[in-house]
């Protein structure tokens, strides 16, 4: 996969296998997101990766009215997504009409092509109980 280096690719590797993955630190139990070599809470070196839920909530998004290429067609929607273990990672949500999105909007990781590239994290509209 062009783009990848050694920090993320147990990332793409889960993306490959279904799994959504992020850091955690064995020292202070906290959760991260993007990839990194320390701890951004406490600085530990002792990072493992763990399989998220892939559940979470729209924090923000943008309707995206002009695709920037043919790949990217509009109107599509890029979303923040904080995830339940506390991360907020940017992505695409897809099946749901710009309309019905809103802020605090329950959603649940898929993993599909996106921009004519490989399989990525995307998020669908979760079913609320």
């Amino acid at each position: 996969m062009a783009g990848v280096d050694q920090l993320d690719q147990i990332f793409f590797e889960g993306v490959a296998d279904g799994q959504l993955r992020v850091q955690q630190c064995s020292d202070c139990g906290a959760h991260q997101f993007y990839p990194r070599v320390v701890c951004k809470h406490c600085g530990s070196e002792q990072l493992k990766w763990i399989s998220a839920s892939g559940r979470g909530r729209v924090a923000s998004f943008s309707v995206v009215r002009r695709g920037v290429s043919a790949e990217f067609e509009a109107p599509y929607i890029v979303a923040l997504i904080t995830l339940e273990e506390g991360v907020t990672m940017m992505s695409h949500l897809v099946d749901v009409e710009p309309e019905q999105v809103a802020s605090g909007m329950a959603v649940r990781v898929a993993f599909r092509p996106v921009g004519g590239a490989d399989i990525r994290p995307v998020f669908l509209r979760a079913e609320v109980s």
